[in-house]
């Protein structure tokens, strides 16, 4: 019986961990999830994603009761294969929202930070407990963090490994909007559906302009930007979207959700 699945309607497709009772992240959900992520990414009537755990939990970290039988050796043969399950979500090249309820913990918080938003519960708990078993966040938890939040507020999660509140989550930048438990993932759905009538080549241009401008300097984003910019002036969305604005106003063009220049 798998632990991840992927459903789709409407355009929006759902990542749905479904290991009770803690959706712990072990080598099976691991794998499967990376299939998922590339299948959502191929598939063309995806057109934005959710990951999600569940009413109750998002995902509490890893199996720990699974590592425990990892030696050294098999963690080198396994550690690329967990941050390569990671980074196949966070290379989805259409809108991802996380919708974490309850614990987001090591992994779980990793899987967070593969999403572009995130949207929490009110009594959602967030960290990176690593450093509490003797290790670090293996999954791009020293990476991404980082990334999001700053260094010195990644340091502080990662060296304390506690966990911070919805409230403190949003205010260090962790997670970008909190609302009450029963309505996460009605409020992903409603971004992810936002977003999936969108000009879906132009959606994967700014994600991966954004990207990759993160990860080098800033005159190879910019050529990144540029291409990407001049390139779609090739699309049948782009007509759409300036004749739309022309004779009706901003925000009113209907997009054709296709990929091809």
């Amino acid at each position: 019986m798998s632990t991840v699945s992927l459903e789709v309607a409407g355009g929006v497709g759902t990542i749905r961990l479904d290991r009770p009772p803690m959706n712990a992240l072990d080598i099976a959900l691991q794998d499967r999830l990376r299939e998922l992520a590339e299948e959502a990414g191929e598939r063309p009537d995806v057109r934005a994603v959710i990951l999600y755990g569940g009413e109750k939990v998002f995902a509490a970290g890893a199996d720990i009761k699974e590592m425990l039988e990892i030696d050294h050796a098999g963690m080198v043969a396994r550690s690329r294969a967990l941050q390569d399950a990671f980074t196949a979500v966070a290379r989805i090249p259409k809108p991802v929202v996380a919708a974490v309820t309850g614990y987001a913990l090591g992994g779980g918080c990793e899987l967070a930070l593969c999403a572009d938003y995130r949207i929490a519960a009110d009594n959602a708990k967030l960290g990176q407990p690593e450093i509490l078993l003797g290790l670090i966040p293996g999954a791009g938890g020293t990476q991404r963090l980082s990334r999001l939040i700053g260094p010195s507020r990644a340091k502080d999660l990662i060296f304390t490994g506690r966990q911070v509140k919805a409230a403190e989550a949003l205010e260090i930048g962790l997670v970008d909007r909190v609302v009450p438990a029963d309505e996460v993932y009605e409020a992903a759905r409603t971004w992810a559906a936002r977003l999936a009538k969108g000009p879906a080549l132009a959606l994967r241009a700014a994600k991966e302009s954004v990207d990759v401008g993160l990860e080098t300097d800033i005159d190879t984003g910019l050529a990144v930007e540029r291409n990407w910019f001049a390139g779609l002036f090739a699309t049948e969305d782009k007509e759409r979207g300036m004749r739309s604005f022309v004779a009706e106003g901003p925000g009113k063009a209907v997009f054709t959700g296709t990929e091809d220049l």
